[in-house]
């Protein structure tokens, strides 16, 4: 892992395929699982430090639309451990949630995108950590 602010590791990015590039990170949280999986699980969460979601199935195969991002399916589905984005143009994005002792969680996030997409997922991240905090 390369740089560690907040909570927040940054991996080495990856090429898979030509022009597909695969972002890897590492989020920590001494949140418990629930309150974590709320914000990068529910349409309320995503709102919160995302991007609204104006359509929301959370169940394996739902639709998913996130404003400004794009819209796609829900491609991975395991209740407070494992949700994962599928979005036309804009790759896989998945959350893997693991509790950590005594009571927080880890999260291995990876992204794999078009290479020319450049998310800003550590801003972002900062938003989550906030979201999941209370903070606005």
């Amino acid at each position: 892992m390369t740089g560690v602010t907040r909570g927040i590791e940054e991996g080495a990015a990856e090429t898979r395929e030509v022009g597909t590039r695969v972002l890897h990170y590492l989020l920590r949280f001494p949140q418990p699982v629930e309150n974590v999986w709320a914000a990068v699980a529910t349409s309320e969460g995503l709102r919160g430090w995302l991007a609204a979601a104006e359509v929301f199935e959370p169940r394996l195969g739902g639709a998913v639309t996130l404003r400004g991002i794009g819209s796609g399916r829900i491609t991975a589905w395991d209740v407070e451990r494992i949700a994962e984005y599928t979005v036309e143009g804009r790759g896989r994005i998945r959350f893997h949630l693991e509790p950590t002792r005594p009571s927080g969680t880890t999260v291995r996030f990876t992204h794999e995108s078009p290479e020319s997409e450049n998310p800003g997922w550590r801003l972002r991240f900062e938003h989550l950590l906030d979201c999941v905090e209370g903070t606005p």
